[in-house]
């Protein structure tokens, strides 16, 4: 896994920062988020691993089928765990997030 070649404080506030814009989310840090935010950080978890987990399941949540019922609003970065996790295991194409942030912000302007 390759080291985080940012300071601490910077991973963490761009962390926080993505985390805050992501859809679905309230938008307001906690202590537990920060907290976990540099664990994530001391782990070596690269920024874009966090980054593209984030864009995964906000687009997740926003794709499903209308038919399901609504989803509540992630009110924790602990909610990303797995699918962090999932990221670190992937083995596509950094071209697959940029079509799914393609896909988000084409929505998000609809």
């Amino acid at each position: 896994m390759e080291t985080n070649s940012v300071s601490r404080d910077q991973y963490v506030r761009k962390l926080l920062d993505a985390y805050r814009q992501t859809p679905g989310t309230t938008g307001i840090v906690r202590r537990a988020d920060r907290l976990l935010a540099a664990q994530l950080h001391q782990r070596g978890v690269p920024l874009t691993v966090v980054e593209n987990a984030l864009l995964l399941a906000a687009a997740r949540r926003l794709f499903r089928p209308a038919t399901l019922p609504p989803l509540t609003t992630v009110r924790s970065l602990a909610y990303f765990l797995p699918v962090i996790d999932e990221v670190l295991e992937l083995k596509v194409s950094s071209d697959y997030f940029q079509h799914i942030r393609h896909r988000l912000r084409h929505w998000h302007s609809a």
